[in-house]
């Protein structure tokens, strides 16, 4: 995935609070997977599940060096406000583009916009246990990792294991900080498992292993309560498998969400994940090519969409921006009914 820099944008007037509706009946056939999960996140998870088939919530992922500032060129390129905000756990050497210094203000940026609404979600792009933190994208996220150094992450009094769940406690304390401001968060790790480019991918058994271990650290070990996980494979295509081998079992997963790039929206990837889910949302983690409006239509349980910086811009003119935030289809910050508990 991209990381360049976005040209600057005047920043618009921040958005009114949405005028509050009331809250529709929940509809939600499956509680969080996280026990005793906070009122928050079962709100989210249920709006998730009340707007599936209904309509698909816009999304803006936002570099961590940038704060908000994609989210703010798209607002202004569209004149509406993307409904979910989201961002990066980051990784990289203070200063740069997923810098770890910007952890901490972007944690009041994400509290911030929740409180305008806005939907809240976190990608993790893990730094590899065998490393320290900060790392280059190239070398530290995108790299090999030998089965054997896999097995001893997943095993317990292991120097590689003592290491990754330091790396997990990191990012605990984010989540931590968003959960002490009753922020709920589509928490999505260990993304696009089923390609061979990062570190975690291409080791089916083991991802389910990691997948499942990271759920424990994060709700037994560190009681984490305000997540909703959302496992995001990539769509099957090029060096891309089926995803299926990769899930971890609906006792671990929320939402299930699809990477796709170049305009892969073929039907055989949202009917495959759509019978692996079962009855659980469905989003679109990470795009480049925004989704035609006809696809929208024959795939209709996409409940959220997120685009990826530069990406959104490289690939789609503004005028296609323009037309799909306009279009019936996608609710955006303002339409949300009010969902927070």
């Amino acid at each position: 995935m991209p990381h360049t820099p976005p040209t600057p944008a005047t920043p618009p007037t921040p958005p009114a609070p949405p005028t509050p509706r009331e809250p529709a009946a929940p509809t939600a056939p499956f509680a969080p997977v996280t026990p005793d999960a906070t009122p928050a996140a079962r709100a989210l998870l249920d709006l998730l599940h009340r707007v599936s088939g209904e309509t698909t919530l816009s999304g803006q992922h936002n570099q961590p060096v940038h704060r908000s500032a994609w989210t703010e060129r798209i607002t202004a390129i569209t004149d509406r406000v993307p409904a979910v905000w989201g961002q990066d756990i980051g990784f990289s050497a203070p200063g740069t583009l997923d810098g770890v210094d910007h952890r901490e203000p972007n944690v009041a940026e994400a509290i911030a916009w929740h409180r305008r609404g806005a939907v809240i979600t976190y990608t993790w792009h893990a730094v590899c246990p065998a490393d320290d933190e900060p790392v280059e994208f190239e070398g530290g996220i995108i790299r090999e990792f030998a089965p054997a150094e896999f097995d001893a992450v997943l095993e317990p009094g292991t120097d590689l294991h003592a290491r990754w769940c330091a790396q997990v406690d990191v990012a605990a304390d984010v989540l931590r900080r968003l959960s002490d401001a009753d922020v709920p968060v589509l928490w999505r790790p260990y993304h696009e498992m089923n390609g061979p480019w990062f570190w975690w991918g291409a080791q089916p058994e083991r991802l389910v292993a990691l997948w499942r271990q990271l759920f424990d650290r994060l709700v037994h070990h560190h009681g984490l309560r305000n997540l909703v996980w959302v496992w995001s494979p990539n769509a099957a295509y090029d060096s891309a498998t089926p995803f299926a081998p990769y899930y971890p079992g609906h006792d671990v997963v929320d939402a299930l969400a699809m990477d796709t790039y170049g305009g892969h929206y073929e039907p055989e990837h949202y009917e495959n994940l759509l019978a692996l889910a079962e009855g659980r949302p469905l989003g679109l983690g990470e795009i480049g090519d925004l989704p035609p409006v006809e696809a929208l239509a024959q795939q209709p349980r996409w409940a959220w969409f997120m685009a990826w910086p530069n990406v959104i811009t490289d690939r789609n003119s503004d005028e296609a921006i323009r037309a799909l935030y306009h279009h019936p289809r996608i609710s955006n910050l303002p339409d949300l009914p009010a969902w927070r508990a």
